[in-house]
């Protein structure tokens, strides 16, 4: 696949983007795409027309057609993500300009003036070789993870824990003896940690995973809520510091969630709520697979979504 060859002929072919409401308060709107679901060049080559010269230049200095095309594809699924939720006007997703913060977490860059008012966005991207996602909020700084479940670690799980993880989650690890369960419990925590640097912008270098730790914390109002209004106890995520508490925030909201049976997805949104007293109301979560201007499934409520862990509503 060579992206710099793509025909330049086919942006005027796309059918718009259906538009999308933004997300209301603590909600959180997860949209994610399986790059082998995409076997169309030609629509591969409608995505190309979307990024800008530096993205498309970024894409092809990556060696192998796969690497290409999931670069490709997420940019892609950010512009066409971010372009859905239109407000006083309509949004070109080739027209997006964005920025990054002084850790590297890209932002939006909107173009001001008097005839457009910016939403107030957050979103954030993660993928994995077989999953791409964008989560999305309004008013709220967002960090998203994803990893395969059947992710394989080539070093010793305790030893590679006891390299980036905290005391207290090392000791959890080594207390499982099934080597499976404890393989899939060093993949959720990785998760949840990586959401929770991400959504305070920072990210894994500027916010060491040792120096904060990941819990989970059981209580019959910590509820999931799930489709035909039955309902099931979950544990809250909650983060406590390793050494500098003035170093991290405990007013996050998370999600911990199996996505299409293959992955682990985590979500972390800062939520001032927490700080307010009002902890208890639970994340509202709309899932949505998609296939940039071919399709959109939302599969909130569906086997495809089962939540583990946090306090979610879908």
């Amino acid at each position: 696949m060579n992206i710099r060859c793509f025909q330049r002929n086919f942006s005027s072919a796309l059918p718009p983007l259906v538009p999308i409401q933004l997300p209301s308060p603590r909600e959180t709107h997860f949209w994610y795409i399986l790059p082998d679901e995409v076997k169309s060049v030609a629509l591969l080559n409608r995505y190309s027309e979307l990024l800008s010269p530096c993205e498309r230049e970024n894409v092809n200095r990556m060696s192998g057609d796969q690497l290409k095309k999931r670069a490709l594809l997420a940019r892609a699924l950010v512009r066409t993500t971010i372009a859905r939720y239109q407000t006083n006007c309509e949004i070109n997703p080739r027209s997006l300009k964005f920025k990054k913060n002084i850790y590297g977490k890209p932002e939006v860059e909107w173009h001001k003036d008097d005839n457009f008012s910016p939403p107030p966005l957050h979103f954030n991207i993660s993928h994995t070789s077989s999953m791409i996602a964008c989560g999305v909020t309004i008013n709220a700084p967002i960090g998203i993870d994803v990893e395969e479940k059947q992710r394989k670690l080539k070093n010793d799980i305790i030893a590679f824990a006891q390299r980036y993880f905290s005391p207290y989650e090392i000791k959890l690890l080594t207390s499982i003896s099934d080597p499976e369960v404890r393989r899939q419990e060093f993949i959720k925590l990785w998760t949840l940690k990586e959401a929770y640097v991400k959504a305070l912008g920072k990210g894994f270098s500027a916010m060491p995973f040792k120096t904060f730790t990941i819990q989970f914390r059981t209580s019959t109002l910590r509820r999931f809520h799930l489709p035909g209004n039955s309902v099931s106890e979950a544990s809250e995520v909650i983060v406590e510091a390793s050494n500098d508490p003035g170093n991290l925030t405990n007013n996050c909201l998370f999600a911990l969630l199996e996505v299409a049976g293959s992955h682990y997805a985590a979500i972390c949104v800062e939520n001032d709520e927490i700080v307010r007293g009002e902890a208890n109301t639970p994340m509202k979560l709309t899932v949505q697979k998609t296939i940039p201007f071919v399709e959109d499934v939302c599969v909130s409520g569906t086997d495809a979504v089962l939540p583990l862990r946090g306090k979610i509503e879908q």
